[in-house]
């Protein structure tokens, strides 16, 4: 008889053979991960995925059980003050940080006591800010992965023209102004409500759209809302530390690169200056078929992006004998 098709993964239901837990950064504050082990046979290597600003990885269950059934250990985390670990601001839906070098100094805790549990080769992958995040790690030489991938990282905001020093120095200024905690911008009248038009700016597919909407009702702890002024001020300097002369051209690893010029939140062209810097980048475009969440777009969108990153890792990021 033929094969039963497989049952199409249920995206609202963390799926029994992932495990929910905790790790514990250098000041001992406590950060959920979740954790899959490979499908079936020996591991093809271990992904780590870190999500987006106001993200949780509720959101990249299909994404992340896709490459745990391709063979891959892979985990994923919060970052500190998101997803369901905390808050750093002065309510429970504002984004906040004093400093991007907290989150990536917890990331240098993490790889490694991640490295020391699981095989490798060891592939690190960040989505929007959380590739913003993971390509300073790699300038700061906090990480030392085998290959890296980029998913919109968040390298330019879209609609804040201007160099990077000035503005740094207008975003510090505003921050200034009052409490650096303020929300930077306003969405709703009720707290965590999302605005009307914000699935546009992030996917095609209504149903994965939907599907976020879903775990905020069914974990209403993962809801965040805007960031603050503080974070503004605080990316833009991130910005610039990725941006100096020299630190790109010091990232002696293989990157892979995606996005699409018509993300409506991080700067395209920052994306592409960047992937001409780093020595060993590989590029993939998307244009007005796609939006931010690629991971999350329709499947034929989607499935270019999957496909791209497979491509990649097995050519750079081969199975150990």
């Amino acid at each position: 008889m033929p094969s039963q098709p497989a049952a199409p993964f249920d995206r609202r239901v963390i799926p029994p053979h992932a495990v929910e837990g905790h790790w514990q950064t250098a000041d001992a504050t406590k950060i959920r991960r979740i954790d899959w082990q490979p499908a079936g046979g020996e591991p093809r290597g271990s992904i780590l995925f870190m999500p987006g600003r106001g993200d949780h990885y509720e959101k990249y269950l299909e994404t992340l059980d896709e490459w745990a059934q391709d063979g891959w250990h892979v985990t994923a985390s919060d970052w500190r003050g998101q997803g369901i670990s905390g808050r750093l601001g002065n309510d429970g839906h504002t984004g906040h940080i004093d400093d991007f070098g907290i989150w990536t100094r917890d990331l240098a805790v993490l790889w490694e006591q991640w490295v020391a549990a699981t095989p490798g080769p060891h592939v690190l992958i960040g989505h929007s800010m959380g590739g913003h995040l993971v390509l300073r790690a790699l300038v700061e030489k906090r990480v030392a992965p085998d290959a890296a991938v980029l998913s919109a990282p968040m390298l330019g905001l879209v609609g804040t023209p201007g160099p990077l020093w000035l503005l740094g120095a207008v975003s510090k200024g505003l921050a200034r102004l009052g409490d650096p905690r303020r929300p930077a911008w306003k969405t709703s009248e009720k707290p965590g409500a999302m605005p009307e038009d914000r699935g546009a700016l992030l996917t095609h597919d209504v149903d994965r759209y939907e599907d976020e909407l879903w775990w905020r009702n069914a974990r209403p702890d993962v809801a965040m809302g805007p960031a603050s002024w503080g974070w503004v001020a605080a990316a833009i300097d991130s910005m610039k530390v990725i941006e100096a002369p020299g630190a790109l051209e010091g990232v002696d690893l293989p990157v892979f690169l995606f996005g699409t010029t018509n993300d409506q939140l991080v700067a395209w062209k920052a994306i592409e200056r960047a992937a001409s810097r780093l020595p060993y980048a590989e590029l993939l475009r998307f244009g007005d078929e796609a939006h931010h969440e690629i991971f999350r777009e329709v499947d034929e969108i989607r499935d270019r992006a999957m496909d791209g990153i497979a491509d990649f890792l097995d050519r750079k990021a081969p199975k150990r004998a």
